[in-house]
């Protein structure tokens, strides 16, 4: 059986990783599978950028804002870094993974291109696509859970952090507010993409979260015939 990709997307702040490794947990303990054709599958983490060897050397280069001071990317090469990162990451890791039938979750994917790339930085949307399905080779997430939160929230939970902001975070609020706004323009036409209000707490996030695999989970994986 062909696996299954979840991507978890949404600006800064609002739990995404958290909410990744909080989501494995709860699949790898669930006892959902016992009544399921072909049992639990494998279930794998990744993210983007940063999910191979290479991709996690353009991390370096694109997030790393001590890196940035001394070399200056220009938007289209921002983005043609981050094609360069998704093109290896789905032929390395995701598409491998899938056809081994394994459950992937994913730390950004498509549309924080078309948010960050192209609503936040303001470049050619119709670009974004054709780059996206260059680098993707096709290969399209099963569900989307966006992590949605008002800007202003979620920057003020990444100084709380007290870590140092990477390139993405330290951009200005008018910026963070295009991408919150292309996330919503992207939720509008993509029905597999689920809003989650990342503003609650985290186990009640966590409880929608389940709720909506679980449903999901029912459609992809059907129950053993009754005898």
């Amino acid at each position: 059986m062909q696996g299954k990709l979840i991507v978890f997307e949404g600006g800064e702040g609002g739990g995404k990783s958290t909410q990744l490794m909080r989501l494995k947990d709860w699949l790898l303990a669930s006892s959902f599978w016992a009544q399921r054709q072909g049992g639990e599958p494998p279930v794998v983490t990744t993210r983007e950028p940063g999910g191979t060897a290479l991709g996690a050397r353009l991390r370096a280069l694109l997030l790393n804002t001590q890196d940035s001071a001394e070399v200056a990317i220009a938007n289209r090469s921002e983005l043609l870094l981050y094609a360069a990162d998704r093109a290896q990451h789905v032929a390395e890791f995701i598409t491998p993974h899938l056809e081994q039938g394994d459950l992937v979750l994913c730390d950004r994917y498509t549309a924080s291109t078309v948010a960050y790339q192209g609503y936040g930085r303001g470049l050619d949307l119709g670009l974004i696509k054709q780059l996206n399905q260059i680098a993707t080779a096709g290969v399209t997430c099963d569900l989307t859970l966006w992590l949605d939160l008002d800007v202003s929230i979620g920057l003020e939970r990444v100084r709380q952090r007290g870590e140092t902001f990477d390139r993405m975070e330290t951009g200005e609020v008018a910026f963070h507010q295009r991408i919150r706004d292309g996330f919503t323009a992207i939720a509008a036409q993509q029905p597999t993409m689920v809003q989650i209000d990342a503003a609650r707490d985290p186990d009640t996030v966590a409880a929608h979260i389940q709720a909506v695999i679980q449903e999901y989970l029912q459609q992809w994986y059907p129950p053993l015939s009754q005898n």
